[in-house]
This record gives structure tokens, C-alpha cells and sequence, in this order.
């Protein structure tokens, strides 16, 4: 960045003032919270949040200096800007899987196609295939609880709710579903990420996940020991 664009030390400096006025005014709203979800703590955190984003910024541009700040979520998701008494909402949910077992995959997928079809009919020999019969035949919500079972290891997963003024037509986003998002009308976010995990790691015992590795294989080896699963609906 050339000098003429660069921000004055003044500007810096009045970013961090910015910042401890920010924090005081944090520490008051929690010291005077009302419960959980208090919206002055909620409207101090944002505000806070956006202060050291802009010290931040300004401490680079002048500096090439970073801070030890890092505030999840304030870029994704702006202050809400929605509707007081939203009349609608839409939950978007998104959950990343990693193929980790394509033989089980194919197995679980085949043994409900065996169930839904006494005719005999051939399951699937492919990835792709065995993914639509299984996802075509089980709940999200199951296939995330049983995803062990499917070959599957989970991956990222987040869910949004967002505001509306009013219900969709029939048909209208199918096409799109995720294409008309404002961020300004979140409701409130969860995300699932090991990104968050980092700080639990090492906590587990390495042998008792060994043995749940080598029961899972021992299950996929004896078929005869496996419980049908349920294909009908």
C-alpha cells in the first residue's frame, strides 16, 4: 500500500481507543446481563467485534502489524437486519461427508435395494449410485447419526435460520435453494467444524478408538451378525 492511502498513526491510535471503550462497554453489558440470550450483551459483542476489526485493518495498513483478535462469524454474518416479527423462516442446512468406506457404502446400499425389490434387482455397483439409494432412503438426520454404518466420516456441517416476511410459493427456490440468502436475515447460525475441536485433542483415549475401528470392521466381515436395516417407510 503507497504512503498516500496509508492511514494516518492518529487514525491507529483512535482505532484503539475505539477498541478499549468497546471493551468496557462489553464487560458492563455481561456484568449486567438478564439471562442467556440478553440483546444488549449480543449488540456490546458485535460492537466490540467491529472495533477490532477496524484497529485491526488499521494496525496492518500502517504497521504490517496483526493482532491476536480473531472474532468466528463476524464477516459471515452481519447484524441482523430482519424483519422484528418474522412471519416465515427457512432452515439451510448443510453437512460435508468424506466417503471413507466405499465397500460398506456399497454393501448398506445394497441390502436395501435387496429389500425393496424381491424381485432379485441389481444394486448399484457405483459410489454415486449406492449415495442416491442410501440418502433417497434415509433421513438426513439418520444417515448423520448412523453415518459410521454408511462408510461415511463426517466432514464441516452448519445449519441457519433465516427470517421472512412471508412463505414461499410452492416451487419457487427448488431450483436455487441456497442461491438467495441474506446474511442480514440469520436468525441465528450452529456450525460443527474440527476446526473448533482443536483445543479437545488428545483427550480421547487412542486405544478405545482402535477397538471401535476394529468392531466396525468385524461387523462388515460377518454379514450374517449385521441387523437388517429398515427399508421400509
Amino acid at each position: 500500500m503507497s504512503d498516500a492511502v496509508q492511514p494516518t498513526a492518529a487514525e491507529v491510535r483512535a482505532a484503539a481507543e475505539a477498541v478499549k471503550t468497546a471493551l468496557d462497554r462489553h464487560l458492563a453489558a455481561v456484568e449486567r446481563r438478564s439471562g442467556e440470550d440478553d440483546p444488549a450483551v449480543y449488540e456490546a459483542f458485535n460492537e466490540l467485534a467491529a472495533a477490532a476489526e477496524v484497529y485491526d485493518e488499521l494496525l496492518y495498513d500502517r504497521y504490517d502489524e496483526v493482532t491476536p483478535f480473531e472474532i468466528p462469524g463476524t464477516e459471515e454474518l452481519p447484524p441482523y437486519a430482519g424483519p422484528e416479527e418474522p412471519h416465515a423462516v427457512s432452515v439451510l442446512i448443510r453437512r460435508d461427508y468424506a466417503v471413507a468406506e466405499p465397500q460398506r457404502l456399497l454393501a448398506q446400499a445394497q441390502r436395501v435395494e435387496a429389500a425393496d425389490y424381491e424381485d432379485g434387482a441389481e444394486a448399484s455397483g457405483t459410489v454415486h449410485g449406492a449415495l442416491g439409494i442410501l440418502f433417497g432412503e434415509f433421513e438426513p438426520d439418520e444417515i448423520a447419526s448412523r453415518h459410521k454404518e454408511f462408510g461415511l466420516e463426517e466432514g464441516d456441517s452448519t445449519l441457519w435460520v433465516t427470517a421472512a416476511d412471508e412463505q414461499t410459493d410452492p416451487g419457487e427456490w427448488l431450483d436455487g435453494p441456497f442461491e438467495q440468502v441474506d446474511p442480514q436475515r440469520v436468525v441465528c447460525r450452529f456450525d460443527v467444524s474440527a476446526v473448533f475441536d482443536d483445543e479437545l485433542d488428545g483427550t480421547d483415549d487412542p486405544d478405545d478408538t482402535e477397538d471401535e475401528l476394529d468392531d466396525i470392521d468385524t461387523e462388515l466381515d460377518e454379514d450374517e451378525d449385521l441387523e437388517p436395516l429398515d427399508a421400509e417407510r
